[in-house]
């Protein structure tokens, strides 16, 4: 059945203008982005097999074009489409991150870390540089990899951070096994770099960990820093 056959208070887009976007299911607010469905399944039912398929919206959200695509009913332009909504919700998190004190709003930190990070298949490492004030001057990828403090050059870190006059820096990495806790060499890498950014007075503040949908992981909050 199609969803215009629905009763009128059951259809997602009708729901959502009269109770808001919190009211609905991951699978509905993925219907009103998909519109339609294909044939002998509404936009509903497609999105069930989107979220089934994948796993959850961080596996859809970091999924290829060509495993997007392969799933029926799905194909480049909407993959185009779905790539440019999540960019400007990262974009809009990152001016929030940008406009003021980076460590007054963890909670825009976190959100446009997960965006950006979860669902990734392989480890990816970035900095993020802040000035006197803690706003976000710059984000850098720095390495996509298994992350140890071989892989990671400090040098590399510190040249970065004095390229930009950052005067402060969080550090931020995935975990694509979706388990957030650290481990030793997560903590042998911060407190290398920890080291060796006090070495020309740039302060490390914090390093993220992000973990599927779990909250990221703050070495600061856990006194790892």
């Amino acid at each position: 059945m199609a969803i215009t056959d629905w009763p009128e208070n059951e259809r997602p887009r009708e729901r959502l203008l009269n109770h808001g976007a919190g009211a609905l299911s991951d699978a509905e607010l993925l219907a009103i982005f998909l519109r339609v469905g294909v044939k002998g399944a509404s936009a509903v039912d497609l999105a069930r097999t989107l979220l089934n398929h994948f796993g959850g919206l961080n596996r859809l959200f970091a999924a290829s074009a060509a495993e997007f695509s392969a799933i029926p009913g799905m194909g480049s332009a909407k993959y185009a489409q779905l790539q440019a909504v999540l960019e400007l919700a990262r974009r809009a998190l990152r001016e929030d991150v940008a406009a003021g004190d980076a460590l007054a709003s963890p909670r825009a930190v976190r959100d446009w870390l997960r965006l950006t990070l979860s669902g990734l298949p392989h480890e990816v490492f970035m900095v993020l540089l802040l000035d006197a004030q803690n706003r976000l001057i710059a984000a850098e990828e720095l390495f996509r990899g298994t992350l140890s403090q071989t892989s990671v050059h400090p040098r590399e870190v510190v040249k970065l951070a004095l390229a930009h006059n950052a005067a402060g820096a969080i550090l931020a990495h995935n975990h694509p096994s979706g388990v957030a806790e650290p481990s030793r060499a997560d903590e042998a890498l911060t407190q290398a770099l920890k080291q060796a950014l006090a070495l020309v007075e740039i302060k490390l503040l914090d390093h993220f960990i992000v973990a599927g949908s779990a909250e990221p992981l703050s070495f600061a909050e856990k006194g790892l820093i």
